[in-house]
């Protein structure tokens, strides 16, 4: 494993880090199939409050319930109406935020390769708003809703919110469309993810420490099925260890970079 402290200080690096630099520039050229994990670290360059780690210790509770017991299924059970008020607090502090270069970089990507997936363990659209489109949401999306009765999804951006949107479809009650502590992932979206994964000639681990599951395993199959793996974190993480490449620094920084000299 090499560790990279960031592309944007190549002419202060050794000889070694430059070496190890340009041939991570030639494998991501030559590449054909990339995947791309994403996660909260992606979001927080955009100012998305995080709920894991430092940055989101101010939000481990919102009206003295904890964030596990108002993001669980079994509140929506029981409190439905809780529910959507504590996740349209969430969209009120999401709805001025934009894309970061991060985000914009991947959209790029996706342009440009024979094969590209963006999988994401975030919930606030940030991708798609940037442009990407190959897009597997593992936790949903908060700007959707699911009808509870029919199952049919669609988007519901207003906010604040005087009331639970109904369905479109058969006006039945809704709930937001992501995936609450104690539920499966969406049915068929990991598999397909899966699927990605096992075709990958680069699968990329950016601003997440991989260690929640089942999106955990993406990065373990793509490497057992001879992807090169490539972490993008600020500090080294769990993951690192399986890494081939771990670049140090900000996705923002660090992935507009690595089609700054790629030929269209």
């Amino acid at each position: 494993m090499y560790v990279i402290v960031t592309l944007s200080k190549l002419p202060q690096m050794s000889k070694v880090l430059r070496e190890v630099t340009d041939e991570l520039r030639r494998m991501f050229d030559s590449a054909r199939s990339i995947v791309v994990l994403t996660g909260a670290g992606v979001s927080a360059e955009s100012g998305v409050p995080t709920f894991r780690g430092g940055g989101g210790s101010e939000m481990w509770s919102w009206r003295g319930r904890p964030i596990t017991e108002l993001s669980s299924a079994e509140l929506l059970a029981t409190d439905p109406a809780l529910v959507w008020e504590w996740f349209d607090y969430r969209r009120g502090l999401l709805k001025e935020l934009t894309p970061n270069p991060g985000h914009f970089a991947l959209a790029e990507w996706e342009r440009r390769f024979e094969s590209f997936a963006l999988v994401t363990q975030n919930i606030d659209d940030l991708h798609r708003v940037a442009g990407s489109m190959n897009l597997f949401e593992l936790h949903g999306n908060i700007w959707r809703a699911r009808c509870l009765r029919c199952a049919s999804t669609f988007e519901a951006r207003e906010t604040p919110l005087e009331s639970a949107p109904a369905c479109f479809v058969c006006g039945g009650a809704s709930r937001p469309d992501v995936v609450l502590f104690g539920e499966m992932l969406p049915e068929g979206v990991f598999e397909r993810a899966e699927e990605a994964a096992s075709r990958a000639d680069i699968f990329f681990v950016i601003g997440t420490s991989a260690v929640v599951y089942p999106a955990a395993s993406l990065p373990i199959l793509a490497k057992q099925t001879g992807a090169k793996i490539i972490e993008v974190n600020p500090e080294q993480t769990d993951i690192s260890f399986l890494a081939d490449v771990t670049v140090l620094g900000l996705a923002g920084e660090i992935l507009p970079q690595f089609i700054s000299g790629r030929a269209h």
